[in-house]
This record gives structure tokens, sequence and C-alpha cells, in this order.
């Protein structure tokens, strides 16, 4: 029996896009980790059975659960305010396998060079994080402010040196602090440069100020304060999502490294900490990205006084809140 797609709507949410639990859920959806592994030409495939359904012309036959997995490939590997597909390490579904391996190994490594704490180790891996955080960061931007490549090359630099300078700072005022102390530096120096690369990735916005729609998707202006809102509840979204793995697992890895088995296989000791690293993040990634709405609703009111204007002028009081993509 053919299932009647008459009335489906495929860029209606599954789930309550209200609730923390209903974002939760959708994010746990579009950032499974095995959609990475999907080919190219299967996500083509999700691409053309969206926009077939957004007309209206699916092919007969087609099932809802098809096009609810064809909505899944898509939301989870294009952009949504540009439609095109993304580079896979920059998606959200990269961030459990790339961030399990650079945060299992950067704690670990750390912890290897606690007694000489080496600073070309410490140099290293927050110059690996952050790279892989600017990229995720230009990869989930809101797309309709344009970033030069000079703007990306000196966001890039000036997030890596925070990283580093924060990691070598508190470094040296812990080198007394008893050895826990010492594991959760790298987190410390993440944070720090959360708070400066997504800003710096994303200037652009706050510059010119972020794309706002009405609630029938049509644009009707830019708002600097927009862009502020949802670029600082991305950062904090992000530094909620490396919380618990790089505050909770120097603990974990503190406690078994004391067990006698846990010293015969001191080798299995970076493995097993990239394993744990990838469990925190399977639960914390979609968490984290569900804190806030990613359509973000804002009254018009709280806009600039020149857009308020424009906008009272050209819709009157029809209008009486903006959206905007605050990206992820």
């Amino acid at each position: 029996m053919e299932a009647d797609l008459s009335g489906f709507n495929i860029d209606a949410p599954r789930w309550d896009q209200c609730t923390f639990l209903g974002r939760v859920k959708h994010f746990f959806n579009i950032t499974d980790p095995r959609t990475v592994l999907v080919p190219e030409r299967e996500l083509d495939w999700a691409k053309v059975m969206v926009e077939k359904s957004r007309m209206g012309v699916v092919p007969p036959g087609t099932q809802v659960e098809q096009l609810l997995y064809a909505k899944k490939l898509y939301d989870s590997a294009f952009h949504p305010d540009t439609g095109d597909k993304m580079n896979v390490i920059g998606r959200m579904s990269f961030q459990v396998p790339g961030g399990m391996i650079i945060t299992g190994f950067m704690l670990q490594f750390y912890r290897w060079n606690l007694g000489a704490r080496t600073m070309p180790a410490v140099i290293f891996w927050q110059w690996v994080n952050q790279s892989f955080n600017a990229l995720v960061n230009y990869t989930n931007r809101n797309a309709a402010s344009p970033t030069s490549v000079r703007q990306m090359a000196l966001s890039y630099i000036t997030a890596t040196t925070t990283a580093v300078a924060t990691a070598v700072g508190m470094n040296m005022l812990t080198k007394r602090a008893p050895p826990l102390v010492g594991r959760w530096v790298p987190f410390a120096a993440v944070a720090a440069a959360n708070c400066v690369n997504i800003p710096m990735m994303r200037q652009q916005e706050l510059i010119q100020g972020i794309c706002v729609k009405d609630g029938n998707h049509n644009e009707i202006g830019h708002s600097r304060r927009a862009a502020a809102i949802g670029i600082t509840q991305v950062v904090i979204s992000r530094i909620t999502m490396a919380a618990p793995g790089m505050i909770l697992l120097p603990v974990i890895m503190e406690r078994l490294e004391k067990l006698r088995f846990m010293k015969k296989v001191k080798v299995l000791h970076a493995p097993l900490q990239v394993l744990l690293s990838g469990c925190f993040l399977i639960f914390m990634v979609p968490v984290a990205c569900g804190l806030f709405p990613q359509k973000c609703e804002l009254p018009v009111s709280y806009l600039e006084p020149e857009l308020q204007d424009a906008i009272r002028a050209k819709y009157g009081e029809l209008v009486p809140y903006v959206y905007f993509n605050k990206g992820l």
C-alpha cells in the first residue's frame, strides 16, 4: 500500500524544538557519527529527495521512512543556509570521532609530560585542537555573512595563540600543584580559546550583522545584536560539550591508573582515554547543541533602533519577532 504524502512537510521538525528534550532528540539524530561513513552518492540522493519533497514531486512508491532518512542525511551533511555540502571534518556528525581522538590524546600526552612539562607537546596538541575547532566553527557559521581568507587566517592564529598562551601560563602556575590539577589545564586552555576562536571565525556577523527573517522566511535585514546573541550561545554550547570529558576524565584516569592491572598495561592508557572521550562526546554533542534552539527567536524591540524603524515602517506591527540561524 502506497503511503499518502500529500500533507507531509519534510522541513517540519520531528521533535518539538521549543523544548530542551526535543532539541536533544533532534541533534542525536543528525549528529549520528555513522552518517560520516555514508557514501557521497547516497548524500546526493538525500538532497534530491529533500528538494523533490519540498516541491511535492516525490517518486511514486516513496515511503515516509525513506524521506525521514533522507532528511537526516541532508541535515547532517548540508548547510542549512546555503544547501551546500559541508566538508566532512567540519560537520557536527564528525565531532565524536574527531573530538575523541584529539581530546583523548591531548589529555594523555599532557599526562605523560606532567613531570617535564615539555612545551612542544603542550603547543602541538593545542594547535591540533584549535585547527580542528577553527574548521568546525567556519563550517557551521551562519553562511549569510561571507568571510575572507585573511579573516579566517587571523582568527585561526589568534585562537591558537590564546590556547597555547593559556596552556603555557597555567602550566607554570600548576608546577607544584597536585597532578590532577595539572591535568585540567587543557580544558582551561580549550575554554579560553573557544571564547576567542568562535567570535573571530564569525567576526563578519558581528561587524555586518546576521541575516534576520520574518515568520515566513522572508529576509528583512541584518542585526549585529542578533549575531552577538547567537555567537554567545554557540560559545556556551561548545564549552559545555567539552567540559564533562575534559574535567571528569582526568579524575577517572587518575583512579584507574592506580589499579595494579592498569600499571601493567600502560600501553593501553591512551587508547582507553580516547575511547572514554568518545563515550562522553556521544552524549554531550547533542546535549550541548540542544541547549539553545538553532533557529532563534528575537523580539523586534531588541534589535538596533534603525532596524526596528525600518521593519515597522514596512510591516507595521505585523512582525513582532524575527528569526535567525545562530549556527552550531
